[in-house]
């Protein structure tokens, strides 16, 4: 059952379709001009998701209490988790075809992050939206509305897979507060 929003929309991040031939290929292609900018893609990317969620910093010791984007920008360990992810998705948008590395890839991601260090399943969701909107303000000419929704279709089925796992490993919710 797919949830719909108080609008009336459908969340898609709840229940996605599986990807299409077309969508995968409009993925992997946009994907590598991104990844071209790994790490400033990377940085944006979660500088914006830590000034926007500041909750989601209480994870990381080096720079949870800072609050300004450019002092963020400078982490050593902000710059490193930011490689992470951009090397994560990497792997799974080379693996598109490939749904065991994919599987394995996200079990790990969600393994780690829901076991070692306990981080909500929600910060996934949210992180996937910072994650399209930066790319359609960096990339306006490679992602298109049409490749957006490919990419929405994705991390949605992303979020969804790291929802389960955390199920299966028993995870309980613990806050629903992300601000």
């Amino acid at each position: 059952m797919e949830r719909t929003q108080g609008d009336g929309e459908v969340d898609h991040l709840e229940r996605p379709s599986p990807l299409t031939d077309k969508e995968r290929v409009m993925i992997q292609d946009s994907w590598g001009k991104v990844y071209q900018n790994c790490d400033d893609v990377g940085v944006a990317i979660l500088v914006r998701f830590f000034v926007n969620f500041p909750s989601s910093k209480q994870f990381f010791n080096q720079f949870k209490h800072i609050e300004d984007a450019e002092e963020l920008e400078k982490s050593a360990q902000l710059r490193k988790h930011a490689r992470r992810v951009m090397n994560a998705i990497n792997t799974l948008v080379e693996n598109l075809d490939n749904s065991d590395k994919v599987a394995s890839v996200l079990k790990l991601v969600a393994k780690a992050h829901a076991l070692q260090h306990k981080v909500e399943p929600v910060y996934f969701k949210i992180l996937s939206g910072v994650i399209l909107e930066i790319l359609g303000e960096e990339y306006p000419e490679v992602v298109t509305p049409e490749v957006g929704a490919a990419w929405t279709n994705f991390l949605a089925t992303v979020y969804c897979s790291i929802s389960a796992i955390y199920k299966e490993l028993g995870w309980e919710k613990l806050s629903t507060s992300t601000g």
